[in-house]
């Protein structure tokens, strides 16, 4: 009989295993993120690396979630090791973390499957990347004991055409008041190893040129204007693994009316670049609400 339960296989190396150790973690990066926020946060936007290096910036997003409003959460990752030109749904029931454990919402899986435009993913490739299970640990902690449900999606390689109809299939459930949307992403993989080292010199340092180019993309997410973000992409090429899930979130704020704002709340990098031998991951989190909100 198939194994209807995802095991959280990345505990234990990208985050900790033993759930009281992980649960004081969480709480303290929680409370030192938390600040006056805006009610109504439709989605945000999370890292997903080892806590060590961006557990603390997750925070700076999960803790402007309004938790008792909230019944489904929509998951979308990026895929790192197997090549989609779709988006692909689990085939599991139920994903298991060190905090517990979490219920697919089959019966939305369901409705998005009979849509055609989606693919299931086999459980061992459901296991094997990292992008929404980094999420979950965050998304069952400040739940608790809340009744939820997830819709866990990873996104494949896609064109701006696909994105725009992932954002049509997707916008009605967006538009739920119990719906939040977690876009999974960190933002540009720099240095001789990810064969990306674009630099803008009148921008001093290295780390200060990637992060000029990092808020350059982050302002036109805060627009909310997919174009311009495709035309960003193909100007510098940021390698922002997350672009696609990115892309079908902007193409779901232009479906909106009114439109909500977008706002980038913290941004950091795994470290300062000095050479191109060198090598930084960038990571931001960001909140979409559907009044202003004040950024950190």
């Amino acid at each position: 009989m198939p194994r209807s339960v995802r095991q959280p296989i990345h505990a234990g190396s990208w985050y900790d295993a033993e759930g009281d150790k992980l649960s004081a973690s969480l709480t303290e990066w929680l409370r030192t993120a938390k600040r006056p926020g805006t009610a109504f946060a439709q989605a945000i936007v999370s890292p997903h690396a080892g806590y060590r290096y961006c557990g603390d910036v997750a925070a700076y997003a999960y803790s402007q979630v309004q938790v008792q409003r909230i019944k489904r959460i929509f998951i979308l990752g990026p895929s790192h090791h197997v090549y989609l030109r779709r988006c692909a749904l689990s085939n599991a029931a139920v994903y298991q973390t060190p905090l517990g454990s979490l219920e697919i919402d089959r019966d939305i899986c369901a409705q998005l499957m009979a849509t055609g435009d989606f693919q299931t993913m086999e459980l061992d490739v459901d296991e094997a990347e990292h992008s929404i299970e980094m999420q979950l640990p965050y998304v069952r902690h400040i739940f608790r004991d809340e009744d939820i449900k997830i819709v866990p999606i990873m996104v494949g390689s896609l064109m701006a055409e696909s994105e725009a109809r992932y954002a049509e299939i997707l916008t009605p459930y967006f538009k739920g008041a119990s719906s939040l949307f977690v876009i999974s992403s960190d933002f540009c993989h720099w240095g001789s190893r990810f064969s990306y080292t674009f630099q803008n010199p009148a921008q001093g340092p290295i780390h200060k040129s990637i992060e000029w180019l990092d808020r350059l993309g982050m302002d036109i997410i805060e627009k909310g204007n997919a174009p311009d973000f495709h035309a960003y992409l193909k100007s510098y090429g940021n390698t922002i693994c997350g672009r696609h899930p990115i892309g079908i979130l902007l193409h779901i704020l232009q479906n909106l009316t009114p439109p909500c704002k977008t706002q980038f709340v913290k941004y950091s990098q795994s470290s300062k670049c000095k050479s191109p031998q060198d090598s930084s991951v960038s990571y931001a989190a960001a909140v979409v609400c559907k009044e202003p909100h004040t950024a950190a």
